[in-house]
């Protein structure tokens, strides 16, 4: 740690920043994570090694002392768009208060992600954004700022918006907004970006625009995201839609808040089109396609793919990073059951679980999941047939009757499944060992309505078929069935 580069990272439990914080690990960084609640900061664990957590509000000036003097780089992906109706003014503070408190440190280089600035015409959300940039930009360090319309990725609040709007609604009646026209960029892009800017001189001192090679009306979006989906959609724009009644229209259609559905509107009227984006060429970034973006946004966890799932964005690497703490099973728009009991016995509860399906069976109502097995055959599916690859053990690629196994660790107690049953949707099993207890999740990811529909009508019987299953599981009884 004592030879490593020391870089700051902000917003590290937020959306970029808890994606960017493996890659600078990759880098060969040591990472000064700045949270809140150090109580509710869960890195992976093999990433701990290589950095520190400190406790820092960047509204409260005495913990900005916490950050340390002998840092070299810094990200601020902070914003507080969603926390309250003046956020502005607190987004201004935080800037002015975290800029005067790294000018006492040896800090060389500070990026900062922001949103497309070039309307004449900003909304509150854009202005403020600006705004926090010109604060940023006060400091005695070289400075940069990249900024970014829309992120298209899972678990971006664009990204959700428009998968809720899709998903939900075959017609929709929308505002005239869903005209504007703005440039798209992947969450993979935008981490290139991010790590290839830092340090790099050609890059100091300067702004600039990043986005795809798609220039897309928020209404073409939603229809290639239709496409995507396999969803047809028809969509109607009106002109009697006032903001305020297009952020209602949000909050209630979609998962977003109404802060951030209201902010959001706002910002939505307002073009967002790159025009001084010259850095793809001095970094060497070919940006994907919101096509190809949106793949990468549902590519399927398979056996293979787990590691480029989370190192797409790497530069290059030598670090030994455990893949499963990269696995992440969706949790934006999707159902999940999630269950907890503590075992009896941890090496027969592992035992169980590593012979479940095939001839072992399901533990609880086995004649269900055989019901389930003969209806997915008559609609085409693998159904049971197939049974288990190996009797004795799992190993990922395996077949586990109507599941895939993605994820095998016996030593940590550690299962994922994927479903490849004929489902109006994707669904996922997870067994994992923690602390004294087994948690078992059953996840769903809905394709449309009918995906929607479909939860809600065996959701009756998740109550008894996952709650008997993890009971059986935890007992002592070796193969209790």
């Amino acid at each position: 740690m004592a030879n490593k580069t020391k870089i700051l990272l902000t917003g590290a439990t937020g959306y970029i920043g808890k994606r960017l914080l493996p890659i600078l690990v990759e880098q060969g960084y040591h990472v000064v994570c700045c949270v809140r609640d150090l109580e509710r900061f869960s890195p992976p664990k093999t990433l701990r090694p290589y950095i520190t957590a400190i406790k820092v509000d960047l509204l409260k000036q005495e913990t900005l002392k916490n950050i340390p003097k002998d840092i070299a780089g810094a990200y601020y992906l902070v914003h507080s768009m969603s926390s309250s109706e003046n956020y502005e003014d607190l987004e201004l503070k935080c800037a002015h208060n975290f800029y005067k408190a790294v000018q006492n440190t040896n800090i060389k280089h500070l990026i900062y992600l922001s949103g497309i600035v070039n309307d004449e015409n900003l909304s509150k959300h854009l202005a403020s954004r600006k705004n926090v940039e010109n604060e940023l930009a006060k400091g005695s360090y070289n400075f940069t700022t990249l900024r970014a319309g829309i992120i298209i990725g899972s678990g971006s609040a664009s990204f959700e918006i428009i998968r809720d709007l899709v998903e939900k609604l075959p017609i929709m009646i929308t505002p005239k907004w869903l005209n504007t026209k703005c440039q798209p960029i992947g969450i993979i892009d935008v981490l290139k970006f991010l790590s290839l800017s830092l340090f790099n001189n050609k890059v100091y001192n300067s702004s600039f625009d990043i986005g795809g090679p798609d220039i897309l009306t928020y209404k073409q979006m939603l229809l290639e995201f239709g496409k995507k989906r396999k969803l047809k959609r028809s969509i109607i724009t009106i002109p009697v839609m006032t903001p305020k009644l297009s952020s209602y229209w949000l909050y209630f259609v979609t998962s977003t808040s109404y802060k951030l559905a209201k902010a959001l509107v706002s910002s939505m009227k307002v073009e967002v089109i790159c025009k001084n984006n010259n850095i793809s060429k001095i970094l060497n970034i070919q940006p994907l396609t919101y096509k190809e973006s949106l793949d990468k946004a549902f590519v399927k966890i398979e056996s293979k793919q787990i590691e480029s799932s989370w190192k797409d964005a790497f530069s290059s690497g030598e670090m030994n990073i455990e893949i499963a703490d990269f696995i992440k099973v969706p949790r934006f728009g999707c159902f999940v059951d999630k269950r907890y009991k503590a075992y009896q016995d941890r090496n027969i509860t592992v035992s169980k679980i590593w012979n479940i399906g095939g001839k072992t069976g399901w533990y609880y109502a086995t004649w269900l999941w055989k019901l389930r097995g003969y209806i997915d055959k008559l609609f085409g599916g693998v159904g049971l047939r197939r049974g288990r690859t190996n009797p004795n053990t799992l190993t990922a690629g395996d077949s586990v009757d109507f599941w895939r196994v993605l994820y095998a660790n016996k030593e940590e107690g550690h299962l994922l499944l994927f479903a490849e049953m004929k489902l109006p949707g994707e669904a996922w099993l997870e067994f994992k060992i923690v602390k004294n207890k087994l948690k078992q999740t059953a996840t769903f990811r809905p394709l449309g309505l009918s995906g929607r529909l479909y939860w809600y009508a065996v959701l009756p019987f998740h109550g008894f078929i996952f709650k008997g299953m993890l009971n059986k599981i935890t007992n002592n009884m070796k193969y209790d069935i």
